[in-house]
C-alpha cells in the first residue's frame, strides 16, 4: 500500500511541472500581464466609458509616445545602466522639434530627423560619459537631467512666445500627431513595429545577446571579447534617439513647450520598466515587458486623473508603485530561484523487476565470466571517451573524443592514427549511410554529417515543438545513438528532453522518461519524433528485417522493438526486459542476431533507491554528484540476443582491467571492436564461429 501512494504521489503530484513552467522566461512577463489585466478590469468598473474606442486611441496615442521612451530606458537598463536624463532629453527634443517648425519654417522630414538628430547626440554625451570614460550611470545621468533641463529653461524663456504664436497648417505634421490608420493612431502603428524589431533584436541578433551579456557580467562580456565600452555607448544614443522619437509625436499633438514638459517621466519610465519585470541589476529583460509595463503605468496615471486626482497625489502613488515593484522585483527573483531548485529536479518512482542471476554456476546464458580479461588494446592513451567505435569498407577504425574531434585508426595495424573531423562537441552515437557519409549523433548540439573527405555539415538541431509539452523539446539537447534504414531515414535517440550533455546523470537520478525517438528524413530536411516518454532512450539499431529498430531504454533496464513499416506499423513491443544492466548501444551481429553493451550494472541499494524518489531528491541537493548511488560501471558486459529476446552469450571484464564501462561494439571481420566513455583506450577480442568477411556497412548497403 505504502508503494502505491508513492507512486502516486510522484507520478501525479506536478512538482516538475511547477519547476519547468517557472524557469520559462515568459513566466516574468506573466505576473505584469496578470496585473495589467487587473488594472484594466478596475478601471472599467470605476470609470464610465473607459473601453470606448475613443479612448483607446487617445490612450494608444500616449502609450506610444512614452512606449518610446520605456524602450530606450529598458535598453539602459538591461545592459547595466540608468538614464535619469530622460525627462530633460524628452524636453530639449519636443523643443527642437517646435522650434525649427513653427519659427525657422523647416520641412516636415528636415524637422524630425533634425530632432532625432539632437536626441541622439544627446545621449551620446551619456555614453560617453558612462561607457567610454567608464563613470557612474547614475551620478553621471543625475547631472545631465540638470544640464539639460537647465539648457532647456533657457532656451524656452526667449523663444516659447515665437512658438506658441505659430499656427503652421501642415498634413503631415497633422497627421504624426493625430493621424491614424484604420482607426489606429499613427505613433501606434509605429511603436509596435519598432517594439516587434526590438524583440528580434534582442532575441535573436548577436547585437542583442551582447547587450544582455555586458549587463549579467560586465567583466566575463569583456573577456569573451565583446566592445562592452562601445556597446553601452551606442545603448546611451538609442536611449536618446528613441526618446526624441517620441518627442516629435508628443509635439505634433500638442505643440507646446510648457515649463513641465518631461517633469518627472524617468520616474513614470522607471516604474513602467520595473513593473513590466526587468530587473535593475541588468542582464535581464525584454521589450514585452517594457511595453506591458508601460500601459500598466499609463492606465494608472489616467484613471488616476479621471477620478480628479491632484497631481502631486498622482505622482506620490507612482513613487509608492516604483517601491513595491523595486521590492517585489527584488524579492520575486530569490524566490523564484529558490522554488524551481527545490521543485525541478524531481525523482519519480521507478520500480525495476529482479534480474536474472548472474553468478557462476547458474547455467544462465548471463552469467559472469572473464572472457574480455585480456583483450587486445588500441590506441591506449591515445583516445579520451570513445563512446562509440565504427568501421569502414577499408577496415579504418572510428572512435569520438571528448575533445570534439573524430579519431581515425588506420587499417591494418591501428598504430597510426588522425583527426578524421573537428566537430566541436562530445560525438556519440555513429553510423554510416550507402555513400560512405558518416552520421554522429553530437552531446548538445544534435545530429551532423561527416562527408568522406571529412567536411563536416549539420543534420539537424530541433524538430517540431510538440503541442502539450510544458519544455521546449523542439532542441536536441543530447542526441544519442542512430542507424540508418535502407531507405536513408535516419532513426537517433535522445536521452533527455530537460537537461543538458552535462547534467545527464540527473535524468538518470528522476527517472521520469524525458527521452524520445526521432526520424531525420535527408531528403526532406525533416525531423519528427515518433516516440516519447522513454527512461533515457539510448541505443538505435535497424533489425534484420528492415522493418523496425530496436532500441535501449537505460533506466528501465529493457531494449524494445519499434515497427516503422510493415503491418505491425506504429507499434512497439518489449524484446529484452529486466537485464542485470544499463543498456547502451546496439549492432547487428554477423549471424542474425545482435550485440549489446550494458554500461553499468545494477545492484541492490540502486534497485531500492529507485523505489525512494525523496530519499533520492535528497541526495541530489545535500550530496555532490560524484557520491550518488550510481551504477556499478567497474565492470563491463557485452551479451548477444536474437530477436526473440533469448540472450545467447555474454562477454564480461569483471575486473574492469580494460574495459571497466563498455558503452559501444562493432563486430567487423571476425572481430569485436569495444568503446566506453569512461575509456582512454579501444579493445579487440577475437569472436569465435564468426564469419570473417563480415563488414556491417557492406551487409546493409552491399559492397560497392
Amino acid at each position: 500500500m505504502r508503494d502505491v501512494i508513492t507512486r502516486l504521489r510522484y507520478r501525479f503530484w506536478p512538482d516538475h511541472i511547477i519547476g519547468e513552467i517557472l524557469s520559462k522566461r515568459w513566466t516574468e512577463t506573466a505576473i505584469p500581464v496578470f496585473v495589467l489585466l487587473l488594472v484594466v478590469f478596475w478601471l472599467s468598473q470605476t470609470i464610465n466609458n473607459f473601453l470606448t474606442p475613443a479612448s483607446f486611441a487617445d490612450i494608444s496615442r500616449q502609450a506610444g509616445e512614452i512606449g518610446f521612451v520605456a524602450l530606450g530606458m529598458a535598453l539602459v537598463v538591461i545592459v547595466g545602466g540608468i538614464d535619469l536624463s530622460v525627462g530633460s532629453t524628452f524636453a530639449l527634443t519636443n523643443f527642437c522639434a517646435l522650434y525649427t517648425l513653427n519659427v525657422l519654417g523647416w520641412p516636415v522630414s528636415l524637422v524630425v530627423l533634425s530632432t532625432l538628430i539632437s536626441g541622439m547626440l544627446l545621449g551620446a554625451l551619456n555614453g560617453f560619459l558612462i561607457g567610454v570614460l567608464r563613470l557612474r550611470a547614475f551620478i553621471t545621468t543625475l547631472i545631465t537631467l540638470i544640464i539639460y533641463r537647465s539648457i532647456y529653461e533657457l532656451l524656452i524663456q526667449n523663444n516659447s512666445n515665437a512658438i506658441a504664436a505659430a499656427f503652421p497648417d501642415i498634413p503631415a505634421w497633422d497627421f504624426i500627431g493625430y493621424g491614424a490608420i484604420f482607426g489606429v493612431p499613427s505613433v501606434a502603428i509605429l511603436f509596435a513595429a519598432i517594439a516587434i524589431f526590438g524583440h528580434i533584436f534582442l532575441t535573436r541578433l548577436r547585437p542583442g545577446w551582447h547587450i544582455n551579456a555586458i549587463g549579467g557580467a560586465r567583466r566575463s562580456a569583456y573577456n569573451s571579447g565583446i566592445p562592452v565600452r562601445r556597446t553601452i555607448a551606442l545603448c546611451y544614443v538609442a536611449c536618446g534617439g528613441l526618446t526624441a522619437l517620441g518627442s516629435v509625436f508628443f509635439a505634433a499633438r500638442l505643440g507646446t513647450v510648457g515649463g513641465d514638459i518631461g517633469m518627472g517621466m524617468e520616474v513614470i519610465v522607471l516604474t513602467a520598466i520595473v513593473l513590466g519585470g526587468i530587473t535593475l541589476g541588468g542582464g535581464k529583460g525584454s521589450v514585452t515587458k517594457a511595453v506591458v509595463g508601460t500601459l500598466i503605468v499609463l492606465l494608472i496615471i489616467n484613471g488616476l486623473t479621471t477620478m480628479n486626482v491632484s497631481g502631486g497625489a498622482n505622482r506620490m502613488a507612482l513613487a509608492c508603485i516604483l517601491i513595491v515593484a523595486s521590492i517585489f522585483d527584488i524579492r520575486w527573483q530569490k524566490n523564484r530561484n529558490s522554488i524551481i531548485g527545490k521543485v525541478y529536479v524531481s525523482p519519480t518512482y521507478h520500480d525495476l523487476k529482479a534480474p536474472s542471476p548472474t553468478e557462476r554456476g547458474t547455467g544462465n546464458p548471463i552469467e559472469q565470466n572473464n572472457k574480455l580479461s585480456d583483450i587486445e588494446v588500441i590506441g591506449l592513451g591515445e583516445i579520451e571517451s570513445p563512446e562509440d567505435v565504427i568501421l569502414d569498407r577499408d577496415d579504418n577504425l572510428y572512435a569520438g573524443s571528448r575533445h570534439g574531434d573524430i579519431i581515425r585508426f588506420l587499417a591494418p595495424d591501428y598504430t597510426k592514427k588522425e583527426v578524421f573531423a573537428h566537430i566541436g562537441g562530445q560525438p556519440l552515437g555513429m553510423a554510416f549511410d550507402r555513400n560512405d557519409n558518416l552520421y554522429v549523433c553530437v552531446g548538445g548540439m544534435g545530429l551532423y554529417r561527416v562527408g568522406p573527405t571529412g567536411a563536416v555539415g549539420k543534420a539537424t538541431d530541433e524538430t517540431n515543438r510538440s503541442l502539450f509539452s510544458i519544455s521546449d523539446d523542439s532542441r536536441l539537447r543530447l542526441a544519442d545513438d542512430l542507424d540508418i534504414t535502407d531507405s536513408g531515414l535516419v532513426f537517433f535517440s535522445e536521452g533527455t528532453v530537460r537537461y543538458e550533455m552535462d547534467e545527464w546523470p540527473i535524468d538518470g537520478l528522476e527517472a521520469r522518461g524525458n527521452g524520445r525517438i526521432l526520424c531525420y528524413d535527408p531528403n526532406t530536411g525533416t525531423t519528427k519524433t515518433v516516440l516519447r516518454g522513454l527512461k533515457f532512450a539510448n541505443g538505435i539499431c535497424v533489425a534484420h528485417n528492415k522493418q523496425s529498430i530496436l532500441f535501449a531504454e537505460t533506466w528501465a533496464c529493457s531494449i524494445k522493438r519499434y515497427w516503422f513499416d510493415g503491418p505491425k506499423k506504429g507499434t512497439t513491443e518489449i524484446v529484452l526486459d529486466n537485464l542485470p544492466g544499463y543498456p547502451d548501444n546496439i549492432n547487428i551481429a554477423s549471424d542474425g542476431t545482435y550485440w549489446l553493451a550494458l554500461a553499468g550494472m545494477r545492484s541492490p541499494a540502486l534497485d531500492l533507491a529507485w523505489k525512494m524518489p525523496g530519499f533520492r531528491k535528497r541526495m541530489a541537493k545535500l550530496v555532490p554528484t560524484d557520491e550518488w548511488l550510481f551504477p556499478n560501471i567497474n565492470n563491463g558486459c557485452v551479451l548477444k540476443f536474437n530477436g526473440e529476446g533469448e540472450v545467447l552469450e555474454t562477454l564480461w571484464d569483471l575486473k574492469g582491467a580494460n574495459h571497466q564501462m563498455i558503452t559501444s561494439m562493432r563486430e567487423h571481420r571476425g572481430y569485436l571492436y569495444l568503446g566506453g566513455i569512461t575509456n582512454n583506450r579501444i579493445g579487440r577480442y577475437k569472436l569465435k564461429n564468426a564469419d570473417p568477411d563480415f563488414v556491417q556497412s557492406e551487409k546493409r548497403w552491399g559492397k560497392k
